[in-house]
């Protein structure tokens, strides 16, 4: 590794794995190289980085807040030995974490580690719909409250006031960056933090309507030592570097060959992940549906589910994904634990039995369940290409056999989003 051209300028937390999937791809399409370790690099895997952003995915969201915040600890001490300038913390453009509030006190303590005493949370992802108005979380022309998050069965959001959620799990105070300050540019930006920051407030939710307040936002906290937020909050962040001088001018999102067998698996219950799944069937495309209370019964699920594939010549669809009345009447036979770890176990197994048989494109929807398909995989290291849909890109492994995956967090992507996601990753692999 050629620390003079390879040193990463970016390093980054992600709470989930499709999370840090968005943020690599909001910076694969500013220019900067991206890679994405499924948790902290091991030594021998970091001897090979060659990235200007690194981005490390934990699986923090939902854990107890003591070991939130342990992992993201250790996670920034492993960036800022690779010599990171900048450490941005990523979680869902939801603003979702545990009823406990993993994202302030993860937030917390990572500003108390880098010895700063102020940084902004913005979840906002205009593209996809996430906007910010006076503190208040908008998805589409909804409230957070009203959009279907408040039935979220892990992460119920029934507060849109992100001002109020984020002050509830913090000790700091929390103020407001508005929008109309916003407006005027990046200067009165760091006019308006030097004043929060003199009034006391140690973390600030930002207002965000377009991609353009991002970019202001962006630029105005280069000097910050951390930034939280959604993936968009990272678009303004790989021009600050361009324009110090330290950036590369190469394709970030090229990516190698993949050639090889391809499946869908869905284990998000989300609106969006539902309407994927509702459009796979519509188009008389072969498909399975994972019971969470066979598994529990001890039924050969997994055995069936690989059958299933091996005997269709088409593309299937293997899939948990339900209402979120159905969800709650499982969970409450089961657990809300276990049903969810009992479901994500069962695809973790299908999916390195699958990789046995010859799968070497998976497209793949839900942060738990692709969380579980990578570790069950064995892949520690992803190289970010191409957007497929806002905030999911086309990746390929580091393995020694790499294989091509398409990581969505459930709540992204179009109707069609399986289908384009296996036309991409075919031709990015260049496989036919």
């Amino acid at each position: 590794m050629n620390t003079t051209t390879a040193r990463p300028l970016l390093g980054c937390i992600a709470d989930d794995f499709t999370g840090a999937t968005d943020l690599a791809n909001m910076l694969v399409r500013g220019g900067m190289r991206t890679v994405q370790s499924i948790g902290i690099p091991s030594n021998e895997v970091a001897a090979g980085l060659d990235a200007d952003a690194i981005v490390i995915a934990l699986k923090s969201r939902t854990i107890p807040v003591t070991e939130a915040v342990e992992q993201s600890l250790a996670a920034l001490a492993w960036l800022r030995e690779q010599g990171c300038e900048q450490i941005f913390f990523k979680y869902c453009s939801t603003f979702d974490s545990t009823a406990a509030g993993n994202i302030g006190q993860v937030s917390e303590a990572l500003l108390a580690a880098l010895g700063s005493d102020f940084t902004l949370a913005c979840p906002a992802f205009p593209e996809n719909g996430r906007t910010i108005f006076r503190g208040h979380l908008f998805v589409q022309d909804q409230l957070l409250s009203e959009s279907g998050m408040q039935h979220h069965p892990l992460t119920p959001m029934t507060d849109a006031n992100l001002v109020r959620v984020l002050q509830s799990q913090t000790g700091l105070n929390v103020g407001l960056l508005r929008y109309d300050t916003i407006a005027q540019g990046a200067e009165p930006v760091r006019e308006r933090i030097k004043e929060l920051r003199a009034q006391g407030v140690g973390m600030a939710i930002a207002d965000a309507l377009s991609d353009r307040d991002l970019y202001t936002l962006g630029t105005a906290c280069a000097d910050l030592p951390l930034l939280t937020g959604g993936s968009g909050l990272a678009l303004g962040l790989p021009e600050n570097f361009r324009r110090a001088g330290k950036l590369r001018d190469l394709d970030a999102s090229k990516l190698p060959a993949v050639s090889g067998g391809e499946v869908v698996l869905a284990g998000s219950a989300s609106i969006a992940t539902n309407g994927q799944v509702a459009a796979w069937l519509e188009a008389g495309r072969p498909a399975l549906r994972i019971d969470p209370l066979a598994l529990a019964a001890g039924e050969p699920v997994v055995a069936q589910a690989l059958a299933f594939a091996k005997n269709n010549e088409q593309t299937v669809l293997i899939y948990a994904t339900s209402a979120p009345d159905e969800v709650k009447a499982v969970q409450q036979q089961l657990g809300v634990e276990q049903a969810g770890s009992l479901v994500e176990n069962a695809f973790g197994e299908i999916a390195e039995g699958l990789r046995q048989s010859g799968v070497r494109r998976f497209v793949i929807a839900g942060g738990e369940t692709s969380g579980a398909v990578v570790q069950a995989l064995g892949v520690q290291l992803l190289q970010i290409g191409a957007q497929i849909d806002p905030g999911v890109p086309a990746t390929v492994s580091s393995t020694d056999e790499p294989l091509a995956l398409a990581l969505k967090s459930g709540n992204f992507g179009g109707r069609d989003f399986f289908s384009k996601a296996l036309k991409q990753l075919a031709q990015t692999g260049g496989a036919q």
